[in-house]
């Protein structure tokens, strides 16, 4: 794990410039909201080539987007003298059935390599996006404690992430990187991202279509789905952490895919039964995932306000609102 000390408890920096990589995609377009909403006066900033962003994620953003490859681009040139108070780092290529390790791992790990070169002069505070898929195949909670297992390139790569942030916090003691470890995010503005996008996503297109839902058998393979709004609340959190380190993010409830089903035939009014099937990812499909929270609430007093009935409630809401206009 990630552990250096930082420059004192709840130390956050002035926000007056703000930039934010994979701007447009899922997590980064809410985040990209957010910040706006939260900071209006702050000069905000987008890297994003848009291989899995859609501008349509960005309506009503009033910032600056760059277009580009994380991974290839000149930093200092693009940016000359414009000093960045906060960096949030959430592009990657997201879509674990990608294979190709040298694509997944050159675009991944050197646009992480190239963000934190472009910060250490200045020691400008990064948060990144991390993932749960670190902790492999295993069953049980998962703590930020634990070795990692990456059954996937994609995960091998996030574990590259934590291991380059953890090399240059301690040769800079001083700066804060910190981590967020996402566990199985779904909420509004993924619906670009189609097969990629969320099992409960898929699903509620699913039901929506008077389809009866497809999982893999018997449905009883547990998740912690953690709603996007709660993903927000924690990645802005993190700029606040007492030192550089990485923290779990998701709700610490796991739920059955029969339950997520459930929940959705309940909100839509629907009655249609799971239609089960062979899992054919069995070689590095995760059977349960359960962040254990107790970190992020200790330091970030972070509590996650959206449990899965309440977050796909409100989820459901926001897509039937979307669809009648």
């Amino acid at each position: 794990m990630i552990d250096s000390p930082g420059k004192g408890d709840n130390f956050s920096p002035p926000m007056r410039n703000i930039l934010v990589t994979g701007g447009a995609g899922f997590i980064g377009s809410n985040l990209t909201l957010a910040l706006q909403e939260k900071y209006p006066d702050a000069r905000l900033v987008i890297v994003d080539d848009f291989r899995s962003g859609d501008f349509k994620n960005l309506r009503g953003y009033r910032g600056d987007v760059v277009t580009a490859d994380v991974s290839r681009l000149d930093w200092p040139a693009q940016f000359k003298d414009l000093a960045f108070d906060a960096i949030f780092h959430e592009a990657s290529i997201t879509d674990t059935t990608i294979h190709d390790q040298f694509l997944q791992t050159h675009d991944n790990v050197e646009g992480f390599r190239r963000v934190l070169e472009f910060a250490a002069p200045r020691q400008t505070p990064v948060v990144y996006a991390s993932s749960a898929a670190t902790y492999g195949i295993g069953s049980g909670r998962m703590s930020e404690e634990q070795a990692p297992a990456p059954a996937n390139v994609y995960a091998f790569t996030k574990v590259q992430l934590d291991n380059l942030a953890r090399s240059y916090a301690q040769e800079c003691p001083t700066w804060r990187i910190v981590g967020v470890r996402y566990f199985n995010v779904y909420g509004p503005r993924e619906t670009h991202k189609q097969a990629a996008a969320s099992m409960i996503y898929q699903l509620y297109t699913q039901l929506k279509a008077g389809k009866r839902p497809r999982v893999f058998r018997a449905g009883e393979h547990k998740r912690d789905f953690v709603y996007v709004k709660d993903v927000v609340a924690l990645t802005i959190k993190a700029l606040t952490a007492p030192r550089s380190t990485v923290y779990n993010c998701g709700s610490g409830l796991p739920v059955s895919f029969n339950d997520v089903i459930a929940e959705l035939n309940r909100n839509l009014k629907t009655n249609l039964a799971p239609d089960y099937f062979e899992n054919p990812y069995s070689h590095f499909y995760q059977p349960h995932t359960e962040a254990d929270m107790s970190l992020a609430k200790a330091e970030l007093n972070h509590e996650p306000q959206f449990p899965p009935a309440r977050g796909i409630a409100d989820y459901v809401a926001t897509l039937e609102a979307s669809a009648t206009h």
